[in-house]
């Protein structure tokens, strides 16, 4: 199953399964959604769930959440990550705060968001340049009352959008544009996946990467690279950046004491500083070596191919990974520092 078609599926399934469940957004109807998301839905379910809106991102989002407040359980497609700006008095002032200023009142939304720069991805908005191609997951999080997830693999697409769609608190449903056509196992009918859970995309012993989105696979593929080498490198996937697995990436350093943390996002103020931190805090006396951090430069992705000099790569990310086994310290566990 694509990536691109676990998110149909799942969309299929949820109104299937409850008649609260709406879809909303620029071209979701007889277009079928920018990318095929929701291809199927209209002819399936009406025009009554399946909502054609005009160019009006805060409108979409305004009314998902007077349709949430009212008891449905509204999905919202924003064609493109970047234009989610033009929402966020709805999403983070609104939506966010409503359950906080207002406690008898939930609000079960899905925002997706369809972000990232989708190289090499056999036309899905490839080099799409500084307007379309951002990965703006660090904004999103810092709002809180928002829930935020980046599935990586097409089964955690399904199962992560499934429980998001059940969830009575607004999610940030995140879907790298470069992941739509990338095949994976077929998940069980049924597959939910927990929110706040990371998972071990790539076993190892000596390095831990912890990435997010599109960036796990290429993480894993180094992996693979290196192993020839004789390191062995374990992947996290991070998939849910709120509520964050505290304890798995904090277990995890402590196990390798190296960790490689990954991103597409710029690095100022990227999530990548939030899982620094995270581990800093609570498995710094395991580590043996500085925490790295691989990301996007600080600037706008440019159009075309010029994207691949500001985005991380499997090269930055073997170097990283080469860098903190070439480092070596005592771990503090079990001694004082000096």
């Amino acid at each position: 199953m694509r990536y691109v078609d676990a998110i149909n599926g799942t969309l299929h399934q949820e109104m299937a399964r409850d008649p609260d469940v709406l879809v909303l957004g620029l071209d979701v109807g007889a277009l079928g959604g920018l990318y095929g998301a929701t291809r199927g839905l209209l002819d399936r379910f009406g025009a009554a769930r399946v909502v054609d809106l005009p160019i009006s991102e805060a409108a979409h989002v305004g009314a998902a959440v007077g349709l949430a407040v009212e008891g449905f359980r509204p999905v919202v497609e924003i064609q493109i990550a970047d234009f989610v700006t033009v929402a966020f008095d709805q999403l983070t002032t609104v939506a966010a705060k409503m359950h906080f200023l207002s406690p008898q009142h939930r609000v079960p939304m899905v925002v997706r968001l369809p972000y990232g720069a989708a190289l090499g991805t056999g036309g899905y908005m490839s080099g799409a340049g500084p307007h379309h191609s951002q990965s703006m997951e660090a904004w999103l999080c810092h709002c809180a009352g928002l829930k935020v997830v980046m599935p990586s693999t097409p089964a955690d697409a399904a199962g992560l959008l499934a429980t998001a769609v059940r969830d009575d608190d607004p999610v940030i449903f995140m879907e790298h544009k470069g992941l739509y056509p990338l095949d994976g196992p077929d998940p069980p009918p049924g597959h939910l996946v927990p929110l706040g859970r990371a998972a071990v995309a790539r076993a190892g012993d000596d390095v831990t990467v912890m990435a997010t989105g599109a960036m796990v696979a290429i993480a894993a593929a180094v992996g693979d690279e290196l192993a020839g080498e004789g390191i062995s490198v374990e992947v996290i996937d991070v998939r849910c950046l709120v509520p964050l697995d505290r304890a798995t990436l904090v277990e995890r350093a402590a196990r390798t004491g190296r960790v490689v943390i990954v991103h597409e996002a710029p690095r100022t103020g990227g999530f990548g500083a939030e899982i620094a931190a995270v581990v800093a805090d609570e498995a710094f006396g395991s580590l043996v070596a500085p925490i790295r951090r691989v990301c996007g430069l600080d600037m706008p992705v440019p159009a075309g191919d010029g994207a691949r000099a500001v985005l991380p790569g499997a090269a930055s990310i073997a170097q990283a990974v080469r860098a903190a086994l070439g480092e070596r310290r005592e771990p503090l566990r079990g001694r004082r520092p000096a």
